[in-house]
């Protein structure tokens, strides 16, 4: 895993416009640490996409030993937000277990009203909220709309962001120029909210041509998603 990535904290929330290919990112990141040997819980907080939840992948990730928690009506089309207890307790336990990585993948409006239920487990300095940055998606494919967008996860979840994932792609059309064209526009909108950089997001066939790009983080295509 790319050295940014291992100095995240124990407890990461991934959040980000829909369609930005934040899922993909937490699945991805979920399997690299797993693959690691660490102990690995992903909570899909996504509830309001019915298209592409982490929960369409839990066969793949309980086989690499992730523990998946996921809403009670997953793989339906019910957008109600009631959450399991096992959400509350997964977050309540990362302070316990300093070795278990908690990664929360946060989707929409809902989402982050949820994810402000359980503000009080997150204290500054010990979680990461790490903002999936997508200029080729409708509203973020400005640094205004991008911001517009993150201003909103952070009042609505109550928490601060604290890096910025470049995952800006065109689905399976996506190029390695494709990424390329999207590093100075992620790095001024990082610059814009003084966070860091964590990260650029690519499909791994992908990786041997942006050696002009620091810290790419190569993914393989997750299940039921094109990117």
């Amino acid at each position: 895993m790319i050295s940014a990535l291992k100095n995240l904290k124990n407890l990461v929330t991934v959040t980000g416009h829909f369609g930005s290919g934040k899922t993909n990112f937490a699945i991805n990141l979920a399997k690299a640490a797993a693959s690691e040997g660490r102990s690995v819980t992903l909570v899909d907080l996504d509830i309001v996409n019915p298209y592409f939840r982490a929960a369409d992948n839990i066969s793949e990730l309980e086989a690499l030993g992730v523990r998946c928690i996921v809403p009670d009506f997953a793989n339906t089309n019910v957008d109600i937000p009631t959450l399991p207890p096992a959400v509350m307790g997964a977050i309540e336990a990362h302070a316990k277990d300093p070795n278990r990585l908690i990664i929360i993948d946060v989707g929409g409006d809902n989402g982050a009203v949820a994810l402000g239920m359980y503000k009080r487990f997150f204290k500054e300095g010990d979680y990461d909220l790490l903002y999936v940055l997508n200029k080729y998606r409708p509203l973020t494919e400005d640094i205004d709309g991008a911001a517009q967008v993150l201003d909103e996860i952070e009042y609505l979840s109550r928490l601060k962001a604290t890096g910025v994932v470049n995952a800006s792609n065109l689905g399976s059309e996506t190029t390695a120029a494709d990424v390329l064209e999207t590093a100075k526009f992620a790095k001024e909108f990082a610059k814009k909210y003084s966070l860091p950089l964590v990260c650029t997001v690519a499909r791994e066939e992908l990786v041997p041509e942006l050696s002009g790009i620091d810290d790419i983080f190569p993914i393989t295509n997750a299940t039921k998603m094109l990117f």
